[in-house]
């Protein structure tokens, strides 16, 4: 088996679809049937079952594909021994990373990185965190900074992890801004602006409620944090932030419980992320916020 073919069988895989692998490995839609066609001759078995459009492996694929995944790696892995034995760090250094961390973290972390390392350039990539698994895979990114779940934490290398505090808030006119000791089914009687509920920040916060047997009804929901803090400012609703983002713009709410979730670096188990990406696991461990645990 050759690697070439392994790589796109495993592209193949992690797009879902003959034509986005093409396109995430710079060739045309006929060669990479062809390295599938080749791999397949190799090793004597149909490995992807074609439906229309929609894609399958087959018993033999299912086993291929973590031994697959496990020799690219070791290649993966070789090339970063090489590259650690050179004098002087350069770029560009591929990231994933999520809108938030992306604008509230990692710039000085960077800043930092690039000031002992000036040939250091960086390519960032920004998602949502529950896209992480496939990003990362598609991508020849080490890192991917994220909001973490038991899924991600789960199937990914957790590098680094610290907890992310966040507060009720509401607009200064809003109902809420001037009363006292908030409890849930005083706040869940106005409307929520909140993240999608399939991300780990409703699910934290919705958490809170469920506790006491409140369901939520958020609306107008959008994962861009930046635009639920703007809404909440001038009054549509109260939210859940970062307190991070506090400013007076927003009224912290009187709620007692706190409410916080996780932030983290992960990577590909068993894949070494390199020479540059420990150094900025390490510049991060130098200036991470307190009640943060390096887990690499």
């Amino acid at each position: 088996m050759d690697t070439q073919s392994l790589i796109a069988f495993t592209t193949v895989i992690d797009t879902g679809s003959f034509s986005e692998a093409a396109e995430a490995l710079h060739l045309t839609q006929s060669a990479v049937s062809k390295r599938i066609a080749t791999l397949e001759h190799q090793t004597g078995r149909p490995l992807i079952e074609r439906n229309g459009r929609s894609l399958r492996l087959t018993d033999a694929g299912h086993a291929l594909l973590p031994h697959a995944r496990k020799v690219l790696d070791e290649l993966h892995n070789a090339r970063e021994a090489l590259t650690s034995l050179d004098q002087r760090m350069h770029g560009p250094l591929s990231l994933i990373t999520s809108h938030h961390i992306g604008l509230h973290h990692l710039p000085n972390w960077l800043r930092a990185l690039q000031k002992a390392h000036p040939d250091l350039t960086f390519n960032l990539q920004f998602l949502e965190s529950e896209q992480v698994f496939q990003q990362l895979h598609q991508h020849d990114a080490p890192l991917a900074w994220v909001t973490l779940n038991d899924r991600i934490m789960e199937r990914f290398q957790v590098w680094f992890a610290w907890e992310d505090p966040m507060s009720f808030v509401c607009g200064p006119d809003h109902p809420l801004a001037h009363k006292q000791q908030l409890a849930p089914e005083d706040i869940a009687q106005y409307q929520a602006i909140l993240p999608d509920s399939n991300t780990e920040t409703y699910r934290v916060v919705s958490h809170h409620f469920l506790q006491q047997g409140i369901t939520l009804d958020a609306q107008m929901p959008t994962n861009y944090l930046e635009t639920i803090k703007m809404m909440t400012s001038v009054g549509l609703g109260w939210s859940v932030l970062p307190n991070t983002m506090l400013d007076s713009t927003l009224v912290v709410l009187d709620v007692p419980e706190p409410v916080t979730r996780m932030l983290g670096a992960v990577g590909i188990r068993g894949r070494e992320p390199g020479t540059a990406a420990r150094a900025l696991l390490e510049t991060v461990q130098g200036q991470a916020p307190a009640r943060c645990a390096e887990t690499g």
